[in-house]
């Protein structure tokens, strides 16, 4: 049997080749990548194992995890709901959540929680999976905080509690949870859930540790490897110590047992990382929010629009950010023909989602054999190089 399956459009043929070759070097263990051009899918192609201790194969409705490209649903999620006059994303978040302006955060706008500048990148006491399956809990403690930078003064990845701040304009807008509000408004027919239910986790590919996977050669913003050897070495340094801002955001709360196979998480569809999808759904997202079917296209435009960009405080590398969406940087590495309008998010384990209204381009894609880099890695970016290629 042929480890890659599935459906690839002859001008697309290179992004089989380089789907076929992760494989075929070790540096993959199950994934999946889809591809949109407009509404035609040129792509549909998975391989592999889903589960390594049953050696269950990867199937074409596999769902996996998509770690950190859940923020992106979430973001667009709030977006729906200021379209609809629900609230001023550059107004105070005190209008809509007025214990939010505790410890000196009343002048953060709705703009500081979807571009990460809220200045709460982590909790301030250890969270377990349990407790962050409450919403409304995790919020109060949020709002109750003293930031760690004023409001808007600088921005710095939050990791895991975006969720719990874009979302609670979600949950305090709509009256439902993300999860919900994302099945009843735009994901309805799409394998993509943010909290699945028991028969979806039960079929979910399991995520697994693997070997560094790492970048293509070379260095400089648009490369997902570096040569700066003092920042490598200050990354380490920050990824290891608990008392830094990037351990903190990234480790709290903690998924317990499993990790991120862990039903708890998975079920409670943590809104800044607990999505589970396929990859063409995944990309069927994308698709339909370049194509204007989710969101006008005057508010994606100001969506993607970059709104902080530079050294990140909790990453310490360039990061750039519209409303939620991640613009190409060091934390979203993109080729060249997609910088000027590419947008979407990556995962922690290797994942990403992107779309390009300029290119109408919609792409997924989701593996479950995790690298150790926090954002993107060589897999997602020579992918993503090859759909490009084919475009032009």
């Amino acid at each position: 049997m042929k480890t890659v399956q599935g459906h690839c459009d002859p001008a697309f043929a290179g992004v089989r080749e380089v789907f076929e070759e992760n494989f075929a070097e070790g540096r993959e263990l199950g994934s999946a990548v889809a591809v949109y051009a407009g509404d035609r899918k040129v792509v549909d192609l998975w391989g592999g194992i889903a589960d390594r201790r049953t050696g269950r194969e990867w199937l074409p409705d596999t769902p996996c995890f998509g770690f950190s490209c859940t923020k992106a649903v979430t973001a667009t999620a709030a977006l729906l709901l200021a379209e609809r006059g629900a609230y001023d994303v550059d107004g105070p978040v005190t209008d809509w959540w007025l214990e939010f302006g505790a410890g000196g955060k009343e002048g953060a706008t709705a703009a500081h929680l979807l571009t990460h500048q809220a200045g709460l990148p982590a909790f301030t006491r250890p969270v377990s999976a349990e407790e962050a399956a409450d919403p409304a809990a995790l919020a109060g403690e949020l709002a109750a905080q003293e930031p760690e930078w004023t409001p808007g003064e600088a921005h710095g990845y939050h990791a895991l509690t975006y969720g719990w701040l874009a979302g609670e304009i979600v949950r305090r807008l709509s009256g439902r949870t993300v999860g919900a509000f994302v099945r009843e408004e735009f994901a309805g027919g799409l394998d993509l859930w943010i909290g699945a239910p028991d028969d979806v986790i039960e079929r979910a590919a399991k995520m697994t540790a693997g070997r560094r996977v790492g970048g293509p050669k070379g260095g400089g913003a648009d490369s997902p490897r570096t040569t700066d050897g003092d920042l490598l070495t200050r990354l380490a340094a920050a990824y290891t110590d608990p008392q830094s801002t990037m351990n903190r955001a990234l480790n709290n709360p903690h998924p317990g047992k499993g990790g991120f196979n862990n039903p708890v998480v998975l079920r409670a569809g943590w809104p800044g990382a607990g999505m589970l999808a396929t990859a063409p759904a995944f990309a069927a997202f994308y698709r339909d929010l370049v194509a204007g079917r989710i969101l006008r296209p005057g508010t994606l435009r100001d969506a993607i629009r970059p709104r902080v960009a530079g050294p990140d405080r909790t990453l310490l590398i360039d990061s750039s950010f519209g409303l939620g969406f991640m613009r190409p940087a060091q934390t979203f590495f993109t080729p060249a023909a997609g910088r000027a309008s590419a947008f979407g998010h990556t995962g922690a384990g290797g994942s990403i989602g992107l779309g390009d209204p300029d290119a109408g381009l919609a792409l997924a894609y989701l593996p479950n054999m995790m690298g150790d880099l926090v954002s993107g890695d060589l897999r997602a970016y020579r992918l993503t190089e090859a759909v490009y290629a084919a475009l032009s």
